[in-house]
């Protein structure tokens, strides 16, 4: 039995154990399914070849293969589907191990004492929060803003930055780079700062995290005139690229780079083949960040709407006012939605930050799909109890119902309205009926 007393001790040998099972179970998986319809009645209309792929026209493939004679396939139509890889900066020495991508970061064989982490977007914070929580390893994380996750409003961001804090993560705000290198097998850093002079730190590992770059060289695509972008991806309209039977899924687009995405995009690819007409739409896309505290999001957020000069309202329920989070001994996190500033109160974001955050937004996404307001999530019977009822209180909120009065609950509740740059507290709106 563990004493809290006890130094408690993670076993990291045992978490790559894991880690690598689920990948080959997941793997096995995909790969025996694969084989399966090969050996049954698909036999004659699907195959499944492996090697480098590479486009000679716009109708034939070549596959280079490791262990057998490069082949050549003709094809009516073809997906290129080939992905990202981590983005590399010229001047910073990676080589897996020391200084290290996502895609080496699976090299270590223990938890480090300390490392850096360059770049405070998504995966950069995930990292940071995964060995932070870890409690074994002292992060940093080198942010050239002034809050880390710059994309998302500030209330999501400095919740999960608040929790970066008190796990002892320290994040180097408003700073650039001027050189990471290898010096006795450690990272050595250094950086320049807005408000004095340059700071040099030495760490165990590094992480460099500043995005990923799609994998478009060596497909032969420039040759055939598919129009690529300037961060090389391909130039798509609906999938569909610049040579009309080449289509484009995934990281390799210049659209929003997740694997549901992809997914969506590959069937949607699919269906323009036959001859479907209906248009791909990304605006109920619905996401993960694995930080701490999970954050789910479907939709624009605030920032994005104001961006493009919409006008709405948006209203916040903390998971401190929901029994179920209550009962759970976890209050921290809330719900918001966002909707159009007029009556029929269009959903246009939804953010969930908290414990099941991603079990919570897929009504709001299908009733963005449906052009929906929010009455129906309102009227909903929701299981009690149950951390959903957050996002019926929500609705209730802005339909003037919620069963709390809001500015007895400032802290907790919170209505507002943006129209032409200035905001409107909206409290008392809330509480006409």
């Amino acid at each position: 039995m563990y004493s809290k007393n006890q130094e408690f001790h993670l076993d990291y040998s045992n978490i790559l154990e894991q880690l690598d099972g689920a990948i080959l179970e997941r793997s096995s998986q995909l790969t025996g399914h694969l084989d399966a319809l090969q050996s049954e009645g698909y036999r004659d209309l699907f195959f499944y070849k492996q090697g480098l792929g590479k486009l000679l026209s716009k109708n034939e493939v070549l596959i280079q293969k490791k262990d057998a004679e490069d082949e050549t396939i003709f094809a009516n139509h073809i997906i290129l589907a080939t992905g990202s890889k981590p983005r590399k900066l010229p001047h910073i020495p990676i080589d897996e191990k020391t200084i290290v991508t996502s895609d080496g970061i699976h090299h270590w064989k223990e938890l480090p004492e300390s490392m850096v982490v360059l770049g405070a977007g998504v995966i950069g914070c995930e990292y940071a929060t995964i060995f932070s929580n870890f409690g074994q390893t002292k992060v940093n994380i080198i942010d050239k803003a002034d809050r880390i996750l710059p994309f998302e409003d500030d209330d999501v961001a400095m919740l999960v930055q608040d929790n970066f804090y008190k796990n002892g993560v320290t994040v180097h705000h408003q700073t650039a780079l001027v050189r990471m290198e290898i010096v006795d097998g450690e990272v050595e850093y250094e950086l320049s700062c807005n408000n004095g002079p340059n700071q040099i730190h030495r760490v165990e590992k590094a992480l460099v995290a500043v995005g990923r770059i799609p994998n478009s060289e060596g497909l032969g695509l420039e040759e055939l005139g598919v129009k690529i972008t300037d961060r090389g991806a391909v130039d798509d309209e609906d999938t569909r690229s610049s040579v009309p039977n080449i289509y484009a899924i995934g990281d390799l687009t210049a659209d929003v780079a997740l694997v549901n995405v992809g997914e969506l995009e590959g069937r949607h690819a699919v269906k323009k083949i036959l001859g479907h007409k209906n248009t791909l739409s990304y605006d109920n896309i619905s996401s993960i960040m694995f930080l701490n505290p999970l954050v789910a999001a479907v939709g624009m957020n605030e920032k994005q709407a104001r961006e493009k000069g919409l006008a709405y309202q948006v209203v916040s329920l903390d998971y401190a006012c929901i029994p179920r989070a209550i009962a759970m001994r976890s209050p921290q996190g809330f719900f918001k939605i966002m909707v159009t500033n007029d009556r029929e109160m269009k959903i246009l974001g939804m953010r969930a930050v908290g414990p099941q955050a991603s079990s919570a937004i897929q009504a709001v996404a299908l009733l963005m799909s449906m052009e929906k307001g929010v009455e129906e999530l309102a009227e909903l019977i929701h299981p009690h109890p149950s951390l959903i009822e957050g996002i019926q209180e929500c609705c209730r909120m802005l339909l003037g119902k919620s069963i709390f009065k809001p500015h007895v609950f400032r802290d907790h509740m919170k209505y507002r309205g943006y129209m032409d740059g200035i905001y409107e507290d909206l409290t008392e709106v809330s509480e006409i009926n």
